[in-house]
């Protein structure tokens, strides 16, 4: 039997799950009808019953003659019902990106469209078309998944029986700014006293923007010398870290000293005087700003002190591993942008096959 259970968290950390049913049926024609549902009654031997409805009603034909009676949704129609569900399962910052790009991009070109009718041609006319209106190939291609994630789940949800595969566009490596060792400290020294400690964790820890707003005393243990990233904020709200899971991050005696020094009896570590954390908009021009006091000629962002973080424990020999966990990275081939920061790493490491131990091999052979 082709049936699945699917389990996630909703946005409150509740478990919620779903049973699929998959079902490949070969036609006359050499083709292979492929139909991917959610099963009306959520039980294993619900979804059993429901996969041998639809291959009955794809034998006798029914199937076919039902598709052909029923009005398939427009992306329009179908569009509210992709945002409830992300309302359910996204962040609040994810799910504020895919309503914009909804509103102001798929609807305008897609929204007319039935949803069977989306297919190869339409979404590569669609990426010629943002390439001509001067859009970079990573937004083009942050639509794209947008639009990928809102066909598959019409597909779940019975509107669709086949999802056109979404291609991205290639897209060339970004590279990032960082401040050197030498230029860390002259920003640093620049810092003006109310964002210095603030200023000091982000580049010693490495935490995101919203994950330093985020953060509680109740998560930094000053006697162990460490911090627990649980959460992070945004616009206002609440949620899981990115990546889903909390994880842990040791302080150094410079941070340690720091943040005892601005100890307050406030809930969050970084906030106004009356407990509420700053946002977003207010640390924005703080780097830049510190940048210019120190006569700096780079002009960072608060993500590029993450970056000098990252850069600084690889150019001292830090293994990409921990690099990674240290970070909160998902995958490791995002940490890997920084490797190149640490040529004699790879130096060193075939430096270690001239001292085999007990080796007879010579110049002229063995």
């Amino acid at each position: 039997m082709s049936v699945r259970q699917r389990r996630w968290k909703d946005k409150k950390g509740r478990m919620q799950n779903s049973w699929q049913v998959h079902v490949c049926f070969p036609r006359p024609d050499g083709h292979v009808r492929e139909i991917r549902r959610t099963s009306p009654v959520n039980t294993r031997r619900g979804a059993e019953e429901y996969e041998r409805q639809l291959r009955t009603g794809l034998l006798d034909g029914s199937l076919e003659r039902a598709k052909t009676t029923a009005e398939t949704a427009t992306v329009a129609q179908f569009a509210d019902r992709f945002l409830d569900w992300a309302e359910v399962n996204n962040k609040p910052s994810t799910l504020y990106a895919k309503r914009i790009i909804v509103r102001e991009h798929l609807l305008p070109a897609f929204g007319a469209l039935r949803l069977d009718a989306v297919r190869f041609a339409a979404i590569e006319s669609y990426k010629a078309k943002k390439l001509r209106e001067k859009f970079s190939a990573k937004s083009i291609n942050n639509h794209l998944a947008v639009l990928g994630k809102l066909l598959n789940l019409a597909a779940e949800m019975g509107e669709v029986d086949h999802v056109p595969r979404v291609k991205g566009l290639r897209v060339q490596k970004s590279g990032f700014n960082f401040l050197d060792f030498e230029e860390a400290d002259r920003f640093l020294g620049a810092a003006e006293p109310g964002w210095f400690a603030l200023l000091l964790v982000a580049l010693r820890t490495g935490l995101r923007v919203g994950e330093l707003l985020a953060l509680r005393w109740e998560d930094v243990d000053l006697k162990v010398g460490r911090l627990v990233v649980r959460r992070t904020l945004w616009n206002g709200q609440e949620g899981s870290p990115k990546g889903g899971r909390a994880r842990e991050v040791p302080l150094g005696d410079e941070v340690l000293r720091v943040l005892q020094e601005h100890r307050h009896l406030r809930a969050h570590v970084f906030c106004h005087e009356d407990g509420s954390p700053f946002t977003h908009s207010e640390l924005k021009d703080v780097v830049p700003r510190t940048c210019r006091r120190a006569g700096l000629a780079k002009r960072l962002t608060m993500h590029d002190l993450r970056h000098t973080f990252a850069s600084h424990l690889t150019m001292r020999g830090v293994t990409p591993v921990a690099v990674k966990e240290l970070l909160g990275h998902a995958d490791l081939t995002t940490t890997m942008r920084y490797a190149h920061l640490a040529p004699r790493i790879t130096r060193d490491a075939v430096q270690l096959l001239n001292s085999r131990p007990h080796s007879t091999w010579t110049a002229h052979g063995p």
